[in-house]
């Protein structure tokens, strides 16, 4: 089918030109700050993603749009915001000759059109909407449904390796077994793997747990400035950052209705009792991001043993920073087990977010500012750290060129829309790229704009916040009073910027 791509691209799904394609995978984690993976500074074991980071390159500076549905949906399409002639990155990849395959997470804006779904550009998909649980639910049902190619499964319906089942792991085991019906072809495969770690609610395999238990009682307090050092120690972050003060949710549309999950407290002043449970609170998210990193692993290992790793690129990212947004719906029972709702609190999103302020949502560091992995041999240079600032918007570009075809001109009758970010490509290659104008990520209500140094913020839709983010990467000195003028201009181009940007159909 056509879909009013242009002729060059229908010409490339040729087998000789599939061979020298690599093989795509697009892995996305969810509500996971800057510090909590290992290679990134955290305590939390992960060592496939701290394999791929070694053994290929991490970006210091990379940006998200800071929540789970404008963070999908700007990613998928290249677009800070469209509407119809938004064109999917399964779109091209298919145009271009590819397997695609999608399991996890699906949650878009509503400018995303329909034919953006899950069902309508993948191959094979298994997914949900937004937020399920991670173990079956004592009711026998999750919360919302799961959809294999579309068609709504109930509970027993979804297949499983490892019982009792979870869904990290068989979200894997889907992926798997479509990987196996892509290896007996001809055609390279794309992989669209987005898992639902580590967000609300927290739930986690009792082994898993077991390994973190009694690791954080030494507290948020201390625990942050052992990441810091460890984050500066292996150059993750700049000799220049300091870490900002702690600081809890001050969301007032989303919060702090609950001062005891959103205000900060040093940790000394807990009772023993206190500090065991939120030690518990801790080991369960960390088990959460250790049971991904283990199906990661899953995913590495087949792609060895059927000689796929040299010639796959994989991408690992994060939709936005931790999450702090109190949302039991049961305060009786312990994180952890199926018929928990237990969610992380402010103190331990400040953590994860280290060293930046504030959280998801947020367009602060703390909220947009994410780990970007990317991993392909013979091509990125292994053990590589970038200070070039990339963003998700970028990610659509880069497949282009790295698929070496033209965007279309149109997609189901609609004139495209251009394409908001530019290739990265060259980063990969150990190569300066021209960096972009300008980069968006936040709510509106949180919004940031950055336009090279410079970035201009706000919190609670209240007045503009600057920043020199080279000079100052942990936001503590606003200089919007020191510098008016600058304030202004910024502010009148993001205006002008976000005018232009926005479709109205």
């Amino acid at each position: 089918m056509c879909l009013g791509i242009t002729p060059a691209m229908q010409s490339c799904s040729d087998k000789s030109q599939n061979a020298s394609r690599p093989n795509i995978i697009l892995i996305m984690a969810d509500d996971i700050g800057f510090s909590d993976i290992g290679c990134y500074g955290s305590e939390i074991m992960t060592p496939n993603l701290d394999g791929l980071a070694q053994n290929g390159l991490r970006f210091q500076s990379f940006y998200n749009m800071a929540k789970c549905n404008p963070t999908r949906s700007s990613l998928l399409t290249g677009l800070y915001t469209g509407g119809n002639g938004a064109v999917h990155i399964a779109d091209l990849t298919r145009q271009a000759g590819y397997f695609n395959i999608m399991s996890g997470k699906e949650h878009f804006d509503e400018w995303v059109p329909e034919y953006c779904k899950a069902e309508n550009v993948f191959d094979h998909s298994l997914y949900f909407w937004a937020t399920t649980e991670y173990f079956l639910p004592p009711g026998g049902e999750f919360e919302r449904p799961f959809f294999l190619e579309g068609k709504e499964l109930n509970a027993a319906q979804i297949e499983y390796e490892k019982s009792p089942m979870y869904k990290t792991d068989f979200i894997t085991d889907y992926a798997m077994k479509w990987l196996d019906e892509a290896f007996t072809g001809e055609q390279p495969f794309f992989l669209y793997l987005p898992y639902h770690a580590a967000h609300y609610p927290l739930q986690a395999r009792p082994e898993d747990i077991a390994k973190y238990r009694g690791k954080y009682k030494k507290g948020w307090d201390e625990l942050r400035i052992e990441r810091f050092e460890k984050m500066k120690e292996i150059g993750i972050i700049d000799e220049k950052t300091i870490l900002s003060p702690p600081e809890g949710n001050i969301n007032r549309f989303r919060g702090p209705d609950v001062p005891a999950y959103s205000d900060y407290y040093p940790w000394e002043t807990l009772s023993e009792e206190q500090k065991d449970s939120l030690d518990l609170e801790m080991a369960v998210f960390a088990a959460m991001i250790d049971r991904m990193d283990q199906n990661i692993g899953r995913v590495i290992n087949k792609l060895k043993e059927n000689n796929k790793l040299e010639n796959t690129l994989i991408m690992f990212l994060v939709d936005n920073g931790s999450c702090p947004y109190y949302a039991n719906k049961i305060t009786d029972v312990q994180p952890g087990p199926a018929n928990s709702y237990w969610s992380l609190r402010a103190n331990w999103a400040n953590l994860g977010n280290t060293p930046f302020r504030f959280y998801k949502q947020y367009g602060h560091e703390g909220g947009s500012h994410t780990p970007f992995i990317a991993h392909w041999p013979g091509v990125i240079k292994p053990n590589t750290i970038t200070s070039q600032t990339g963003h998700i918007v970028d990610i659509e570009p880069t497949l282009l060129d790295i698929l070496k075809i033209d965007y279309p001109d149109s997609i189901h009758g609609y004139a495209t829309i251009p394409l908001h970010g530019t290739s990265l490509l060259p980063v990969f290659k150990d190569q300066a790229r021209e960096e972009p104008e300008y980069f968006i990520s936040g709510l509106d209500r949180h919004r940031m704009f950055r336009m090279g140094d410079w970035k201009i913020v706000r919190v609670n839709k209240e007045e503009w916040q600057l920043y020199n983010i080279k000079e100052d990467p942990s936001e503590t000195h606003d200089l919007s009073v020191q510098f008016p003028e600058k304030l202004k201009e910024m502010e009148l181009k993001y205006e002008e910027v976000w005018a232009d940007l926005s479709v109205t159909d």
